[in-house]
């Protein structure tokens, strides 16, 4: 890519006033991938990516015609920049055209409507035969005109003069551009793209002999949609949420265990404005519809605790004696600290495994993390306790005034486990509210949250009684 401390002109990809072209004023100048100098993308979360691509090309001085060929077939023209990084002289864009109709048998049968193609014929003993027709319709078929008749079925194969300028073998950018100095040029081409997109993917292994800790490999998988192949790239990832006017995924899990992670392969994280931006250290290809997957960082020893967790509610299926079940849900957390990952974690999914008894490893439970800053707690739910059990009831309801009311609940736990177990009980509670009564401490984790920590006995209950006073 260029050194940005050159002086280069911008120029926006839109119609200049008074730029009319002339009809045949220069011919078309391709430019492949070969003239390729330079490639770089910056993948955001939402299906958008940023392409700079830089070429080397010869100019004649006055106007110039340029098929820049093999771009993104999801690119948004309307965002297309050129820029010329090392100067040399005033470029003028006139006009530019995005050319996605793609050369195939039937896009070219189409664009000869109206026109003579050659049909040719073998017999049973192996004599071709040439005759001249022309292409009346080609929609859903194709009908013929020949000298003597209309045909509406073709038997043989057709011949074409030549392929139709404005169809293209690949999405090309065709941009007309002026400059006063004949010579070669660097030339950048930035825009935007759909198609890409990256998401984190974890992996959490539980240490079998010490349950309070666990490893967390992180990984960026990428993947294009885009139409094109991007080789030789520099990749970069732009982790948050970009703000976007909307006009208009797979998923691919991997496992991976035992294998180290090597250092020099994970990408540099920095901050980028309000986002972190984070930079693959060697360039790499992204072919079309590839899902291709890249360390990120590999932390141990981490220290996780694990809970189940109970959340009251007023509403759910009741029994005729009032009971409603409530489930029991198995958790994990751990915080983004030095003793952790230690490092803003993208969003993605985190996969977490557990070894049984044999030492193989099992999966035991995923759930998804938003964006997460250093320094903060990261939950993630599990799935449903089978063995410890939570069912609920109201058991009293008094008004008091208008806009005052008392509640009473009761909650059961029951632990079938031979091992005595820690259930966090978690009860929302809207409005002005204070405790009156309760059978355990409860911590008032937040204005509308009240929660306790209860332990069941090995095959044994534990009840909890509270009573609460509420001003709406």
């Amino acid at each position: 890519m260029p050194d940005r401390h050159h002086p280069f002109a911008r120029i926006p990809l839109a119609l200049a006033l008074g730029g009319a072209l002339q009809a045949g004023a220069a011919d078309e100048l391709r430019l492949d991938d070969a003239a390729r100098e330079g490639l770089g993308v910056t993948i955001y979360n939402e299906d958008l990516a940023l392409v700079r691509d830089l070429r080397r090309t010869e100019l004649v001085a006055g106007e110039n015609r340029i098929a820049w060929r093999n771009v993104s077939a999801e690119i948004r023209p309307e965002t297309a920049l050129l820029s010329a990084p090392e100067g040399g002289g005033t470029l003028r864009l006139l006009e530019q055209n995005f050319d996605y109709d793609l050369l195939t048998p039937e896009s070219l049968l189409h664009k000869y409507v109206g026109r003579e193609i050659e049909v040719v014929r073998t017999d049973a003993e192996g004599e071709r035969t040439r005759e001249r027709a022309q292409v009346l319709a080609a929609n859903g078929g194709v009908v013929l005109r020949y000298a003597d008749r209309i045909e509406t079925e073709v038997v043989g194969h057709l011949i074409y003069p030549d392929v139709p300028p404005d169809l293209r073998d690949q999405p090309t950018l065709v941009l007309h551009l002026e400059t006063e100095e004949a010579g070669e040029r660097a030339l950048e081409l930035s825009y935007l793209s759909g198609g890409l997109s990256w998401r984190a993917d974890y992996v959490a292994e539980l240490d079998p002999e010490h349950n309070d800790r666990m490893t967390l490999n992180a990984w960026v998988t990428l993947e294009n949609r885009s139409g094109v192949a991007y080789r030789d790239a520099r990749l970069q990832l732009v982790a948050g949420e970009l703000n976007q006017v909307r006009e208009r995924v797979r998923a691919m899990k991997s496992i991976r265990f035992g294998v180290n992670m090597a250092e020099d392969a994970m990408p540099a994280r920095e901050q980028l404005d309000a986002y972190h931006l984070y930079t693959l250290p060697r360039h790499t290809d992204l072919l079309n519809n590839q899902t291709k997957q890249v360390a990120l960082f590999a932390a141990e020893a981490i220290p996780v605790e694990r809970l189940l967790v109970v959340s009251g509610r007023h509403l759910g299926a009741r029994n005729g004696d009032g009971w409603s079940r409530l489930p029991v849900r198995t958790t994990l957390s751990f915080v983004n600290d030095a003793a952790g990952p230690d490092m803003p974690l993208p969003r993605g999914v985190i996969r977490v495994y557990a070894q049984d008894s044999g030492g193989q490893a099992q999966f035991v439970g995923e759930d998804t993390i938003d964006h997460t800053p250093t320094d903060q707690r990261v939950t993630l739910t599990l799935g449903e306790s089978f063995d410890v059990t939570a069912r609920r009831r109201q058991t009293d309801l008094e008004r008091i005034g208008d806009d005052t009311v008392e509640l009473g609940f009761e909650l059961e736990l029951a632990n079938a486990r031979d091992t005595a177990t820690t259930v966090e009980v978690r009860e929302r509670i809207s409005g002005d509210w204070r405790m009156l009564e309760e059978s355990a401490d409860h911590t008032k984790a937040a204005a509308d949250l009240a929660v306790w920590r209860l332990e069941i006995p090995a095959e044994g209950r534990t009840a909890l009684t509270w009573r609460v006073r509420i001003k709406r």
